[in-house]
């Protein structure tokens, strides 16, 4: 990916490097390398490291962990697309016998399905993968911790599973799936199942004196689709803007936008702060900022990938330690310093192509009771219901073609929103999932349920 390091004004820029400077020399990094996304392309790049003489660019891999289940859940959510699967599948209707098919394939790409965080003993990330050649070896003899769909918590094993199912709809390994349906459309040519030169060798550093040891580089074999990825900053830096705007060639945007949508409930520890999890995507609220993307971490490697929507910024960093800066709040400090050193231009207002007739009759004022609301139209076709004053439920909505519309997000989404006419063909009040929006408060002109006492509004006395 081509960086265009002027967009980018000075100080911004002289920001940012002091930013992982202070995360290298904090962390005590061996290396650390990261990079800035805006507008669609690579806008920044830097690189901290304790060798003289030598910076890694972005096109030197490192490891990226489980930023690995986001390139496997786009695989699963393809197999959707196709009508191969659904969501709500269980796993048994598709991959037989594994003893944990009772879960959902969507509470599986979510971290709901129950399962165990880790595989059993010993170690699996420091351990040869031959040591769990079979799923049952990945799963144990209780794969089961929590009831099924009920809490998050966060498991490894399932992406595992989530693998073979990919491999078994396609009948061909993961790695090659991964390679032909997202590596090579997207352009990732440096993102690879195993490291290829230049790559940066993982490190431990000791907690307590600044002297470190290489860490072992282990083929995770079934593990694989969990964490095996090896990759670049400018590799990753593409794969945050088909994160957000998707790609028709691999998934387009209606279905990244399904994997950023909170499909688990935010619990108490593991998920603190607001933050929650998609589909392969970890969701957070940080500092005001909604945050997409995700953490990855093998022995001798840390990697983040995090994206704001609002700001169209997104930052990718690495690091080849075992334990060390906190790139989650590296990566989302990036974020914070472009979106508030050099907020987005918002596009020119243009007015709609062609006015929707039916729906311009509607735009205005309306009441839910006593609560107002405005309903507009926009220049992309939708139409958006949001309360006149202060917080409460509020939803854009997409013409389904036959006279009504459905909705897009929060409470109203999925529900259709009707105008009911008189029999003259004049609009007698709106109604969305049974509730009526007339044009006056409880307007005595309109059906309104339960009727509106004929004494009308009036004082105490």
């Amino acid at each position: 990916m081509t960086t265009s390091q002027e967009e980018l004004l000075p100080g911004t820029r002289r920001a940012l490097l002091h930013r992982i400077a202070v995360a290298q020399a904090e962390g005590r990094a061996p290396s650390l390398v990261a990079a800035v996304v805006r507008d669609g392309r690579a806008v920044w790049h830097g690189a901290r490291t304790s060798v003289d003489g030598h910076g890694p660019d972005g096109n030197v891999q490192y490891r990226i962990g489980s930023i690995t289940k986001t390139f496997t859940a786009v695989l699963v959510l393809r197999l959707r697309d196709e009508g191969l699967l659904d969501l709500g599948d269980p796993l048994e209707k598709h991959l037989t016998g594994t003893g944990a098919g009772e879960a959902t394939i969507a509470e599986l790409l979510a971290h709901t399905g129950g399962l165990a965080a880790e595989t059993p003993a010993p170690w699996w990330e420091r351990s040869s993968a031959d040591l769990r050649p079979e799923l049952a070896d990945v799963l144990g003899e209780q794969p089961f911790l929590h009831p099924v769909g009920r809490r998050f918590h966060y498991s490894n094993p399932g992406y595992t599973l989530l693998g073979a199912l990919v491999e078994k709809l396609r009948g061909a390994p993961w790695e090659e799936v991964l390679r032909r349906e997202v590596l090579e459309p997207l352009g990732l040519g440096r993102t690879s199942a195993r490291p290829e030169a230049p790559h940066a060798g993982g490190w431990a550093v000791h907690p307590w004196a600044d002297v470190m040891m290489p860490e072992p580089a282990e083929d995770l074999g079934r593990m694989a689709p969990a964490g095996q990825l090896w990759s670049t900053t400018d590799d990753l830096a593409r794969f945050a803007v088909f994160l957000t705007n998707g790609d028709d060639r691999v998934l387009g945007a209606e279905t990244v936008r399904e994997m950023r949508t909170p499909a688990a409930p935010a619990g108490v520890g593991e998920l603190a702060d607001g933050a929650t999890y998609g589909l392969g995507l970890q969701i957070q609220h940080r500092e005001g900022r909604l945050l997409v993307g995700h953490s990855g971490s093998l022995p001798g490697f840390l990697a983040n990938l995090t994206i704001s929507l609002v700001d169209d910024v997104a930052a990718v960093v690495l690091a080849n330690c075992t334990s060390g800066p906190s790139l989650s709040l590296v990566a989302s400090d990036l974020v914070r310093i472009v979106a508030e050193a050099e907020p987005r231009i918002p596009e020119p207002w243009r007015p709609m192509r062609e006015a929707d007739s039916p729906a311009l009759e509607l735009a205005g004022q309306w009441y839910w009771g006593t609560n107002g609301f405005a309903l507009r139209l926009t220049a992309d076709g939708l139409v958006s219901l949001e309360p006149l004053a202060g917080g409460g439920r509020r939803s854009r909505f997409r013409a389904n073609g036959d006279g009504t519309w459905a909705g897009l997000e929060g409470y109203y989404h999925g529900e259709v929103l009707k105008a009911v006419r008189r029999p003259d063909g004049t609009v007698d009040h709106l109604d969305l999932g049974s509730f009526v929006f007339t044009r006056q408060p409880y307007d005595e002109g309109s059906s309104v349920p339960g009727g509106v006492d004929p004494q009308g509004w009036r004082g105490i006395g």
